[in-house]
């Protein structure tokens, strides 16, 4: 060994043990499982469909292939389970009023499109969903489950008599739900001040919504007012008393 191989090694021991470049190891458990799937979700969202890939995700995870077919058999299926896992329903609003529920949920909605990472994803599955049978129906599945709050909301004022019997709530829900769509896929334009509001209002009008009538206040008794008698300015009722000789 010459004099620069004895130096180097000398050099290499006092700098400790030679450390192996290894990828991190996937942990075993729902911990595991949930990194791989985030990793995947990122990956279709940054590169798309055509940059899907097992080997890409595994990167991404820090985790080996081998590692990802031993629990998913294709990048279509792993892809299918990282979109289930994402889903995350929209709760109903309890605000018991037809137009400010509608307005929170798309409000919700819009705060979605909104984000640096969602629409992105949103696309690259659409487009992924285009292709493999199994995406499209899951893709369906969840655009089913996000269209139920508003099919609810929209149902139970009918019941109440506040769209009529006849509307069609699927309709109503479609007009509801698509120009956000549009307006965030197609015209790639931001969403102005009051667009959720303005789009329910449109709605609402289109279905001859009304307002429920308020609920009649009670008789008070002793003297006091009755539903439908006025008051004077001065705060008296406007009713005639009997006089002296009446009585």
């Amino acid at each position: 060994m010459s004099a620069r191989q004895v130096a180097d090694a000398e050099g290499e021991l006092a700098a400790g043990p030679i450390k192996e470049k290894t990828r991190r190891p996937v942990l075993r458990g729902a911990h595991a499982r949930d990194r791989v799937l985030t990793a995947a979700l990122e990956v279709l969202a940054d590169r798309g469909l055509a940059g899907f890939s097992m080997e890409a995700v595994a990167h991404r995870a820090g985790a080996s292939k081998p590692t990802l077919y031993r629990r998913w058999r294709s990048p279509g299926e792993l892809l299918v389970d990282a979109m289930d896992a994402s889903f995350r329903p929209i709760p109903l609003p309890a605000t018991g009023d037809l137009r400010s529920g509608l307005v929170e949920l798309l409000s919700t909605f819009e705060r979605l499109l909104d984000q640096q990472h969602f629409p992105g994803l949103l696309a690259a599955f659409m487009d992924a969903a285009e292709r493999d049978p199994r995406l499209k129906s899951l893709h369906a599945d969840l655009t089913e489950h996000r269209r139920e709050p508003l099919r609810l909301l929209l149902a139970r004022a009918r019941d109440r008599g506040e769209i009529p019997a006849e509307a069609d709530i699927e309709l109503a829900v479609d007009l509801l739900g698509g120009p956000l769509f549009y307006r965030r896929f197609v015209a790639h334009r931001g969403y102005r001040e009051g667009y959720v509001s303005g789009v329910v209002d449109h709605v609402l009008r289109s279905l001859g919504h009304t307002s429920p009538s308020p609920s009649p206040s009670p008789t008070i008794d002793g003297g006091g007012w009755t539903p439908g008698k006025e008051r004077s300015p001065a705060g008296r009722l406007d009713q005639r008393w009997p006089t002296a000789r009446e009585g």
